[in-house]
């Protein structure tokens, strides 16, 4: 199974739809907020999106009445937390967020929020930032990331937008 994860397009439509439509028979793509009004298009575009697209509020989606977190079971016996990050300290460690997925009993957490790639392991639970599709802030070009869940494990990367 292949999970898109994509971040930060901040009204970017076209990022949004290149890494789509390189990915288009991705399994899932999350959207980790700041994008509301990219991601309305994309699934006015493509309806049949619908069914395996999620998204989530970032703090400059205003006034949108989507959650701000989604649980997502993925996979048998995985379980994705995914969030824009704002909410629990993204900006100075990735301690909150680890706890709150633990206690949802996700072994993914996916957040964006700080423009900046991450992707490591830690107490038993993959964490991944995309980094920012339209505004990276690491010195690296823009991107996103993906989740590979196979019988032989969790294999997460970012990949630059080119």
């Amino acid at each position: 199974m292949r999970i898109i994860v994509i971040s930060d397009t901040h009204g970017a439509y076209n990022r949004l739809y290149k890494v789509v439509m390189n990915n288009f028979k991705a399994d899932a793509f999350i959207h980790l907020g700041d994008c509301l009004d990219e991601c309305m298009e994309l699934l006015k575009n493509f309806p049949a999106l619908a069914e395996r697209f999620y998204f989530v509020k970032g703090n400059c989606d205003y006034g949108s009445s989507v959650p701000t977190y989604k649980i997502i079971d993925i996979a048998p016996g995985h379980r994705i937390f995914a969030t824009h990050g704002h909410r629990y300290g993204v900006n100075y460690d990735t301690g909150t967020i680890l706890s709150t997925a633990k206690v949802n009993n996700c072994d993914i957490v996916v957040f964006g929020h700080t423009h900046v790639r991450l992707c490591t392991y830690e107490d038993g639970v993959h964490i991944m930032n995309p980094g920012s599709a339209s505004r990276p802030r690491d010195g690296k070009p823009a991107s996103y990331g993906f989740i590979d869940i196979t019988e032989a494990g969790i294999v997460t990367n970012n990949v630059s937008i080119t």
